[in-house]
This record gives C-alpha cells, sequence and structure tokens, in this order.
C-alpha cells in the first residue's frame, strides 16, 4: 500500500511543481513518448478538458506552431495557449464550433473524460463507455486522414465492444495503462493512430 500512495503523491507533486492542474498530464506526456500521438504543430482537440491538465500538456507539445482547444461542461480556469469553451461534448453544434476555430481539421483527439462518478460501477462504465462514443461522432467530422486519437476506458464489460468499434476507423490502436495511472484504477487508454475516417 505503501509503495502505491507514494507513486501517487510522486505524480502528485510532480504536476504541483511543474504547474499542472493534474497528475493526469503525465499520463498523456508518457503516452505520447510512446506513440507520438501530438507533434510539434499539431492541432489538438482535447474533449472532457477538466480541470486542464490534458490541455495543458497539449500546449506544450504542440508548441508555438500548434493550436489546442479544450472543451468541457464544467467551468474551466483559462490555459496560455488554448482556447476553452464550455459546451457539453453530447451536443453535435460543438462540431462547428471546433471548426470555426480551427479553420480546418485537426491531427489529434484526445478524451481523458469521466462521467460523474455515482459509485454504481456498472452505471459508471456505461455512461463512461457512451460518452466515448459521443467524443467518436465529434471526431469523425473533425479529424484528419492519418490523424491520431486518445480515449480513456473504464475496463469493464462494454470496453472491447467500443475497442472492436474504433479499430475499424484507424490503421493501429493499442491498449494500454500508464505508469502514471494509479495502480488501482480500471482506467485503460485507448491509442489510435493514422485515422482511415
Amino acid at each position: 500500500m505503501k509503495l502505491i500512495d507514494a507513486r501517487k503523491d510522486h505524480y502528485r507533486r510532480l504536476a504541483h511543481e511543474q504547474g499542472y492542474r493534474s497528475r493526469a498530464a503525465f499520463k498523456l506526456q508518457e503516452l505520447n513518448k510512446s506513440y507520438r500521438i501530438i507533434g510539434p504543430g499539431f492541432y489538438v482537440l482535447d474533449l472532457g478538458c477538466a480541470p486542464g491538465g490534458w490541455t495543458q500538456m497539449a500546449v506544450k507539445l504542440a508548441g508555438n506552431q500548434g493550436k489546442v482547444m479544450g472543451v468541457d461542461l464544467s467551468y474551466v480556469e483559462e490555459i496560455p495557449g488554448a482556447h476553452i469553451i464550455r459546451e457539453n461534448i453530447e451536443d453535435e453544434h460543438v462540431i462547428d464550433e471546433v471548426m470555426t476555430y480551427f479553420g480546418r481539421k485537426v491531427n489529434a483527439v484526445v478524451c481523458d473524460l469521466s462521467p460523474q462518478v455515482s459509485g454504481n460501477w456498472s452505471v459508471d462504465h456505461a455512461k463512461q463507455i457512451s460518452l466515448n462514443y459521443d467524443c467518436t461522432k465529434i471526431m469523425d467530422k473533425v479529424l484528419a486522414k492519418k490523424g491520431n486519437a486518445v480515449f480513456k476506458v473504464f475496463d469493464g464489460e462494454y470496453s472491447m465492444e467500443f475497442r472492436d468499434y474504433v479499430k475499424k476507423k484507424f490503421s493501429r490502436i493499442n491498449l494500454t495503462k500508464p505508469s502514471a495511472s494509479r495502480k488501482q484504477s480500471s482506467e485503460l487508454y485507448l491509442v489510435c493512430l493514422g485515422f482511415i475516417g
């Protein structure tokens, strides 16, 4: 137990020291190191971006030539270098706002979202996967050919079904768990490379 706490605190401390809003920033950094989801100059859409750790990391990875937009239903404090909109990803009019801001299709769509957790595992899992399907509806319209995506997946009865659904849209997919994730957490990350469309 002590070891898990130490590691959890390590990433929390690191986030605090480096000015990231959540330890989740390091999950994206680690995934990016392994799979190069976001490169310099990339246009990146972060769906379900609160509190903003992934958006901050996306800004860093995309650099000065890149462009980053975050979308969340919750209020997210301004992030230098990113455009944040307060919208529901279940509303498809978000697509228009995304296209207006970027002016073209994006290179990467990242989704680290969770529903309001109720404590009832099967309900939370089903809702989380459902939100991911909402994200794919947006992704289908805004992601450029050969673009990349990442989805957080609560591991459960619908996760493989979602993986198979997304698999048809990309040339390569990997299901992985970064070390910045808590050991006891059921979250996995579906890394999707080379959007076929």
